[in-house]
């Protein structure tokens, strides 16, 4: 494998004079030819020479004529292989050297050796504290960002020399003994081809064809690196699932699936990185081409301009791939295909040799990839909504698959939404109220009247075993979950790393239909989504917290009875209750730092949101089925599981949030104790330490204007009057949320 040496020092301006040589070689034997043919091949043909030696000799002749011809096809392949390469190696090396300026930039230094260390001068100015701070140490992350950047250059290097021998002819030895025994040891190559991913999209079919065929791969490795360095090639793409086609590669999926889970588990990583790479592949070779504006601004998708461009793409030879392949899904998408985790799930009776469909064999494959265009998710799972509407029960299996199993996709519509939450801007196009196609799927998908999602198939047993009702699969909706919350908040929710971001207008749309549509289910509303909301009401915590925190009902963008049952539905279950009140925590303490207002309002805010809070936590509870994790002890630490979805979470002014919520959860713990889950104890009570913990918040930043106000000058002064507006809150929500009387 080269090394990071190898890769900054190499010289690539010597393949580009290779080529030029290369070139001059193929003229060379193009002039060869042309004196061979008129000087020695016609001696044979064109002369008083006849009979039997002259036809042996005509035959010799032309062979070593078309051997002139093929020696110039070899060279010429052999010249756009060094060209191919060199654009290859500068892109590549470029990058290698990109991640050693930004890994500097950083705080990071990269020695020779290509090991990364810190610069310990590197310092971070904190204006906020009036001081400078030492850079967090990121070494590692740089260290491993160089060496993917250097695998991609010995990747490439892998694929030269393999296109480099396929057009010299280089064969095994075995092949070289036969082609020796049949006098062809020593021809040059008519069939050489002069571009790398055509040669490896040929040699990665061969290995398709060895799975295929019920063998295992005879180069493992090398099929990995093929795909690894190529899936994101168009041309390569293209031509490797164009020699399968959509029958074959879901085939192909599934064989690589079973080897992975069952047949050959040893190398169980190596077939999901192969079908990862067949995955993207199919993202490179379906890519829609970015449409822009007369003002050379890329359209929204979704956006009628967008559609109209798209509608146009489609008719021009470029779009022949994805309209094929889209078809070609289609025919296949209802056939049934073998898998094993759902055939052998039951030895006997119902769901024994059970098979999957074309779609759910698709979209767990779409899962293992990445970099989809929008409009390809946005068809495909078009087209599955359609194959569903025509036969309700397409999806259903007997069995769940969850857990260890949930990387089978057993239902394709929710899987395929999952994948479309990784880009929000698609996510928000294909569920925007604002649009006839988006309201049509936002309704279908998440109205009480809209899709069944109850794609488990159960048996009852009464003399002999038969089909039970259908219910839904252990994860149902976690896929629509993630596409509502990037539809909603503008960021990739299954990203770790993800931060909040400025919202669009349909970020916006999202979230206040989410309001309207979603809390007019009550207590119908899907559990699934809880997590989902409250991860959306925090992004938008400024809007919620004013709805929650408005005494007078004036000032608040949002309905407060809207925001009132959607913060109910969110508390019917602990850990999305935990989510919320940890990003309203926030929220709350931000808005102590807001110079606009005077600060009794912002005091008197807090205490109303938490006592609007405290209501909806009060009215789950008196359900008759409400969540029984609440009836457990539990504990909590910090995780920081919604915090990216805060905006603006890491500020100076917001330190003292965690505190606020350390306490709240330390005042909840004692709530189980004393066995007040569901009692109606009053707000300044049950959350006594929370509001004992904003009163000292409130007070760091506003501790100059309280030592000059009567009653503010104490924090226990403080604390009676946020908490004086937490029960005022408590009570006046009792007609927002229409409790009942305690």
């Amino acid at each position: 494998m080269l090394t990071y040496q190898d890769v900054v020092t190499v010289d690539l301006s010597r393949l580009t004079t290779a080529a030029v040589d290369w070139d001059r070689m193929a003229d060379a034997f193009k002039e060869l030819e042309r004196v061979y043919k008129s000087a020695v091949e016609s001696s044979a043909n064109e002369g008083e020479w006849v009979g039997v030696s002259a036809s042996a000799a005509s035959t010799a002749f032309t062979g070593t004529r078309k051997q002139f011809a093929a020696a110039q096809v070899e060279a010429r392949a052999i010249a756009s292989i060094l060209r191919d390469a060199h654009g290859q190696f500068v892109r590549l090396i470029g990058r290698v050297k990109d991640v050693v300026e930004d890994a500097r930039k950083g705080g990071v230094a990269i020695d020779s050796e290509g090991r990364a260390s810190r610069i310990d001068a590197q310092l971070v100015h904190v204006p906020e504290d009036h001081r400078y701070v030492r850079a967090p140490d990121k070494s590692e992350i740089w260290e491993r960002t160089l060496k993917q950047a250097v695998q991609a250059v010995d990747d490439a290097d892998q694929g030269v020399k393999l296109a480099l021998h396929d057009a010299a002819g280089i064969k095994s030895l075995f092949q070289e003994a036969f082609d020796a025994a049949t006098g062809r040891a020593h021809e040059f190559n008519a069939d050489a081809v002069g571009d790398i991913e055509v040669v490896e999209a040929r040699l990665a079919r061969e290995y398709a064809d060895e799975i295929l065929a019920g063998k295992r791969p005879s180069d493992l490795a090398e099929w990995q690196r093929l795909m690894r360095d190529n899936s994101d090639d168009r041309d390569f793409s293209r031509t490797f699932l164009n020699s399968l086609g959509p029958d074959a590669t879901l085939k192909l999926s599934n064989k690589l699936h079973d080897l992975a889970y069952f047949d050959d588990t040893k190398s169980k990583q190596a077939y999901l990185n192969i079908n990862g790479g067949i995955a993207d592949s199919l993202a490179s070779a379906t890519r829609v081409p970015q449409f822009k504006n007369a003002d050379g601004k890329p359209l929204r998708f979704g956006t009628t301009a967008y559609t109209e461009a798209f509608e146009q793409w489609k008719k021009t030879p470029e779009a022949t791939f994805y309209n094929e392949w889209r078809t070609g899904l289609q025919k296949h998408g209802d056939d049934e295909y073998d898998l094993r985790i759902a055939g052998e799930r039951h030895a006997v009776g119902i769901g024994h040799d059970q098979k999957v469909q074309g779609y759910q064999t698709l979209a767990t494959l779409l899962q293992h990839g990445d970099g989809y265009s929008g409009q390809f998710l946005s068809d495909i799972t078009d087209d599955m909504i359609a194959a569903e509407t025509k036969d309700p029960d397409i999806w259903d299996l007997r069995g769940t698959f969850e857990g260890k199993d949930g990387w089978f996709a057993n239902d394709p519509v929710d899987a395929t939404l999952g994948v479309m939450a990784r880009d929000p801007e698609t996510a928000a196009g294909y569920l925007d109220p604002g649009t006839e196609s988006g309201k049509e799927h936002y309704e279908y998908l998440l109205g009480k009247d809209g899709r069944d999602w109850d794609v488990v198939d159960t048996v009852e047993y009464r003399k002999s075993e038969t089909y039970g009702r259908d219910v839904e699969d252990a994860d149902s909706r976690h896929g629509l979950g993630l596409a509502l919350t990037a539809a909603a908040t503008g960021m990739d929710p299954t990203d770790p790393n993800a931060q909040a971001v400025g919202h669009s207008e349909v970020n916006d749309r999202v979230f206040k239909h989410s309001l309207e549509y979603l809390s007019k289910q009550g207590d119908d509303l899907a559990p699934a989504l809880r997590d989902d909301l409250a991860k959306i009401m925090i992004n938008h915590g400024d809007e919620v917290y004013t709805a929650m925190s408005d005494q007078s009902g004036t000032r608040t963008p949002l309905d407060q009875e809207q925001v009132q049952e959607i913060t109910k539905q969110i508390s019917r279950n602990r850990d999305s209750y935990v989510i919320l009140t940890e990003g309203m925590n926030y929220a709350i303490v931000d808005a102590f730092d807001d110079k606009t207002r005077a600060p009794e309002d912002t005091l008197n805010a807090a205490g109303y949101a938490v006592g609007f809070m405290e209501e909806a936590r009060y009215n789950a509870l008196q359900g008759d089925l409400p969540d029984m994790t609440w009836d457990k002890a539990w504990s909590y630490h910090l995780t920081g599981a919604a915090l990216n979805f805060i905006p603006g979470v890491g500020d100076i002014a917001q330190r003292g949030a965690d505190m606020v919520t350390t306490k709240w959860i330390e005042g909840e713990m004692q709530r189980y104790e004393d066995g007040l889950v569901k009692d109606s104890k009053t707000t300044y009570q049950t959350r006594q330490d929370q509001l004992n913990a904003l009163a000292h918040a409130w007070h760091a930043e506003n501790s100059e204007w309280a030592e000059n106000e009567p009653g503010y000058s104490k924090e226990e002064g403080i604390y009676n009057r946020i908490r004086a507006a937490a029960n005022d809150g408590n009570d006046k929500n009792d007609g927002v949320a229409g409790a009942q009387e305690r």
